[in-house]
C-alpha cells in the first residue's frame, strides 16, 4: 500500500518524538515507524531502568559503609523482586507512547524501515513517501571482531535478566560496562572488565577515574587494562573468554559475557545509498541545520547524526527540537553543545561537564585547576564515604568555568550547578555569592572554588 505524508520520523525515542509532535501540532501529516516497542532506548532498555537498579545498588553500598556507624545488618538485593520493580517503568511505555502518537493523529507503523527512493520509504508491506523525513533511530552495540563474538549477551538484554548469574564479565571499558558492573557487584555477583586500552572512561578526567578504579577494586570488581579479548567459547552452559595483555595471557570462565565496548548509529540497513543520504562513521552526514548534506528532504537527529553532540538523551531532544523548527521555519535554528553534563551511574558517580584540563591546553586558554579531593567534607564523611573528589578548570582571563569533574555520591546532582554556570557564562566570584540550603551538598560549591 502507498502512503504519502508531509514528514515521516524513523524512531520513537527523544530524537524523534518533539519533531513529530510539533510538525504534526502545526497540521502536518506526520508517520513514525519503530521496528522495536514504541519508546526508545533512554525509556526502555537504557537510562530510565538502569538507574531503577542504580538506586537500589546504592541503598546496598550506603548500608555497608554504615556499618559500625549506627547501621547494623546487611540489605541484599533480591534480583527477581528488583526487575519486577523496574518493569513496572519500563512495560506501560510501549503502549502510552503509541496511545500518545495516535491520539495526536500521528501514524503509526511497525516494522524496520529502509530508503527505496530519495523521499520513499519501505516498512513491511508499505511504500511511504513524505516531503521530509528524519533519521532518529538511534544506536546500537559496535561489531567486535572477536571469535565467539555472537555469544555476547547487549546491554539491553541485561536489563531483562530475570536471574543474575553468579560470574560475569564485562567486554570494554566505558559507562554501560562500569555502571552494569557496579550494580552486579553489589548484588553478589563475581565481576570482570576487560578493556583493551591502557585507560577505561578516556572521556573523563584521568585524575578522578583513578579514584572510580580504587572504588571498583574495593567492592570486588576485577579490571583488566591493556587487554584484548580473543575469543569467546561456549562450554555447555558457561563461557571461557581468553585475552591477551602483551605476552600474558588471560583465561576467565563465567556464566555471561556483556558488550560495553561502545556503540554505533543504527542505520546499516536502512540502504542509505537509494536515497543518496551519505554517512559517516559518526552517523548522517550533516550540515549545521541537521539537514543531509546530499538529500535536502531528509534531516538526522541523535545517535543517529554525525555532530559534535554527545550520545546523551537531552541532547537527542534538543536536536529534534532544533530539527523541528527547521521543518516547519526553514532552516534557521542551529543545536547548541556548550553544555553537555553527562554522568557514569557507578557507585560513586562519575560527572563532567564541559572542558577537560587536556583541551583547555589544546585550546590555549590562560586557565588554572583547582583539585580537592573532598572525601573528608561533611555532606561525604556523614556517611562515611571516602571517595570524592573534585576537579575545576577556571579561564584566569574571565574568571569563567571552563570545565567541571567530580566524582561522588552527590556528582549527578552538583554537575547541574557547573552546567549551569557554563550555560550563562557565570564567574566563580558570582557563584561564591550564591547562598544554598545547608547542608547539602551545593552549599559545598563556594568551597570548591
Amino acid at each position: 500500500m502507498q502512503k504519502n505524508f508531509d514528514l515521516i520520523v524513523i524512531g520513537t525515542g527523544s530524537a524523534g518524538m518533539a519533531a513529530a509532535m510539533k510538525c504534526k501540532k502545526a497540521g502536518w501529516e506526520v508517520a513514525i515507524i519503530d521496528s522495536r516497542p514504541f519508546g526508545g532506548t533512554c525509556a526502555l532498555r537504557g537510562c530510565d531502568p538502569k538507574k531503577i537498579l542504580v538506586g537500589a545498588a546504592s541503598i546496598i553500598d550506603g548500608a555497608d559503609r554504615m556499618k559500625g556507624k549506627g547501621i547494623t545488618g546487611a540489605p541484599k538485593i533480591d534480583w527477581g523482586e528488583l526487575m519486577e520493580f523496574k518493569r513496572t517503568f519500563t512495560e506501560p511505555v510501549p503502549e502510552n507512547r503509541l496511545k500518545g502518537f495516535q491520539k495526536a493523529g500521528i501514524v503509526t507503523f511497525h516494522g524496520e524501515a529502509f530508503f527505496i527512493g530519495e523521499d520513499k520509504i519501505q516498512v513491511g508491506e508499505d511504500e511511504l513517501s513524505s516531503e521530509k523525513i528524519l533519521i532518529a533511530n538511534g544506536a546500537k552495540p559496535v561489531s567486535l571482531p572477536i571469535n565467539g563474538a555472537e555469544h555476547l549477551t547487549m546491554s539491553d538484554e541485561f536489563l531483562e535478566l530475570d536471574k543474575l548469574p553468579a560470574r560475569l564479565v564485562f567486554v570494554g571499558g566505558g559507562y554501560i560496562s562500569f555502571e552494569f558492573a557496579h550494580i552486579a557487584a553489589r548484588a553478589g555477583a563475581e565481576v570482570h572488565i576487560i578493556h583493551r586500552g591502557k585507560r577505561p572512561l578516556e572521556n573523563f578526567e584521568s585524575d578522578l577515574v583513578d579514584v572510580l578504579l580504587e572504588r571498583s577494586k574495593e567492592v570486588g570488581i576485577h579490571i583488566h587494562l591493556g587487554t584484548e579479548v580473543k575469543s569467546i567459547e561456549k562450554i555447555g552452559s558457561s563461557f571461557k573468554v581468553t585475552g591477551e595483555n602483551g605476552t600474558e595471557s588471560l583465561e576467565l570462565d563465567c556464566d555471561l559475557v556483556l558488550h560495553g565496548a561502545g556503540r554505533v548509529p543504527n542505520i546499516d540497513d536502512m540502504q542509505l545509498e537509494k536515497a543518496n543520504v551519505e554517512r559517516e562513521s559518526g552517523g548522517i552526514t550533516v550540515n549545521e541545520y541537521l539537514q543531509s548534506v546530499s538529500n535536502s528532504r531528509v534531516y538526522a537527529a541523535g545517535d543517529a547524526a554525525a555532530t559534535e553532540g554527545l550520545p546523551l538523551t537531552p541532547i537527542a531532544s534538543m536536536e529534534s527540537h532544533v530539527v523541528a523548527s527547521n521543518l516547519l521555519k526553514g532552516n534557521q535554528k542551529t543545536p547548541s553543545y556548550k553544555v553537555m553534563p553527562t554522568v557514569v551511574f557507578t557507585i560513586p558517580k562519575l560527572a563532567a561537564v564541559g572542558m577537560s584540563e587536556d583541551q583547555a591546553k589544546e585550546r590555549g586558554y590562560n586557565y588554572k585547576v583547582l583539585q580537592k579531593d573532598i572525601s573528608s567534607w561533611y555532606t561525604y564523611k556523614r556517611t562515611n564515604e571516602k571517595h570524592a573528589m573534585v576537579k575545576i578548570i577556571i579561564d584566569e582571563d574571565s574568571d569563567q568555568i571552563l570545565g567541571a569533574h567530580l566524582i561522588g555520591q552527590e556528582a549527578d546532582e552538583l554537575i547541574n550547578h557547573f552546567a549551569l554556570a557554563i550555560q550563562f557564562n557565570l564567574t566563580t566570584y558570582e557563584l561564591k555569592q550564591m547562598i544554598f540550603a545547608y547542608p547539602t551538598a551545593a552549599s559545598d560549591i563556594a568551597s570548591m572554588l
